[in-house]
């Protein structure tokens, strides 16, 4: 479907202006057009990206959107309702997904694992102790570099990861602490007919870095 996402982020800034239970009592039902559109589109985004790997996890819409709300029971700061629609495709356990997320200051796709636990961080690293030249090549491909620059800067590690030699070749990859990747779109882009291709294109030069990662991680 050909999803309106003007309507969409209207509907954000507006929440963004008002932000508060009474406000979205009164205006539910706008809300539950703008979320069911969205869950459609995403519907179609995942039987399209089921096209492309065969080792894709079919994730509804209805399953891949995310809350609205904010937890405010751990952050008790944050407004009551997020700025943004999120939504997580290609959700298979234990790996890291495909997101997507749709807001009125930032839209973005992103993929790969965002601060693992120590097991799985010490997974990444193995692998990249044992193959690290297959991640860098992906890293460093032009067409990758163009759709994301490098890896999310997370922050690193100031001292050599535990059982690895401060000279290993890949020591700036060992001291990563988050391994993902983010492409951000402008509202110009988000708001044009072929967005769900650009998403698509995205997905497609993300896979190999995700494949990678999700190997390093279940191998």
């Amino acid at each position: 479907m050909c999803m309106n996402f003007e309507k969409l982020l209207q509907f954000l800034r507006d929440l963004d202006e008002n932000n508060h239970t009474a406000w979205m009592d009164d205006h539910r039902d706008r809300y539950k057009v703008v979320r069911d559109e969205f869950i459609e589109w995403l519907d179609q985004l995942d039987r399209s990206l089921a096209g492309i790997d065969k080792d894709y996890f079919h994730t509804p819409g209805k399953k891949a959107i995310n809350r609205i709300n904010n937890n405010l029971m751990f952050h008790p700061h944050k407004p009551v309702y997020k700025n943004h629609f999120g939504a997580g495709l290609d959700k298979a356990p234990d790996t890291g997904d495909f997101y997507i997320e749709i807001g009125f200051r930032e839209s973005l796709c992103a993929g790969g694992l965002w601060r693992p636990g120590p097991k799985v961080l010490r997974s990444v690293r193995d692998a990249i102790d044992y193959e690290g030249d297959v991640l860098l090549n992906i890293l460093q491909k032009p067409s990758f570099k163009a759709a994301f620059g490098g890896l999310y800067p997370d922050g690193k590690l100031k001292t050599t990861p535990k059982g690895y030699a401060s000279d290993h070749p890949h020591i700036d990859l060992l001291r990563n602490k988050t391994f993902a990747v983010v492409h951000r779109f402008s509202e110009d882009a988000v708001t044009q007919p072929n967005f769900m291709d650009q998403a698509i294109q995205v997905y497609r030069e993300m896979l190999p870095f995700r494949r990678w990662l999700n190997r390093a991680i279940t191998v």
